[in-house]
């Protein structure tokens, strides 16, 4: 029975948690967040800029589709990366937050999101495999260590929420 609670407890989390932090998200201006994003993205990629490794992203779109937070947006690289809204991208990448935390958190593999189909890459898959592999390739330490102590217990109450969600309690 308790087994059974803490299941349908860790379910309607998983539901309801992306529903809350939808609603502030939506008042914030596109602006805003997109600065947000250029400025996290030219910092992560500084290493990867210097190298001419984004070289591929000049004047190709990227779109990031967020279903459960109702957040999209797209990005591109040229002399440093820029961000709108969903427009004419060349590839889309769309999961939900709990799965993308994961994959940026390094406890789930895209790959393995994708033959599950939950996360879903349309468009040109080629370029898609490029970016994904750029993506990988990010190193986390270059975040400050309270994001980096914040995106890790996130990421562990994440895949514990996800597991007993799934548990499968039998009644005695």
């Amino acid at each position: 029975m308790r087994g059974e609670l803490l299941s349908k407890m860790a379910k309607e989390l998983l539901t309801v948690a992306p529903k809350i932090a939808a609603k502030p998200l939506s008042i914030v201006p596109f602006s805003a967040k997109a600065k947000v994003l250029e400025q996290l993205l030219q910092h992560l990629l500084a290493e990867q800029i210097k190298e001419g490794e984004l070289d591929f992203l000049i004047d190709s779109w990227v779109a990031v589709s967020v279903p459960d937070l109702q957040l999209s947006f797209e990005v591109s690289f040229g002399e440093h990366f820029s961000a709108r809204p969903v427009t004419s991208p060349k590839v889309t990448f769309s999961a939900n937050s709990s799965d993308l935390l994961l994959v940026v958190a390094g406890k789930e593999d895209p790959d393995t999101l994708f033959f599950q189909r939950r996360l879903c890459i349309e468009g040109d898959t080629e370029f898609g495999l490029e970016v994904k592999n750029l993506l990988l390739a990010i190193d986390l330490q270059r975040l400050p260590l309270a994001v980096q102590t914040l995106l890790d217990k996130l990421a562990k109450s994440m895949q514990w929420l996800q597991t007993t969600s799934k548990t499968d309690v039998q009644m005695i």
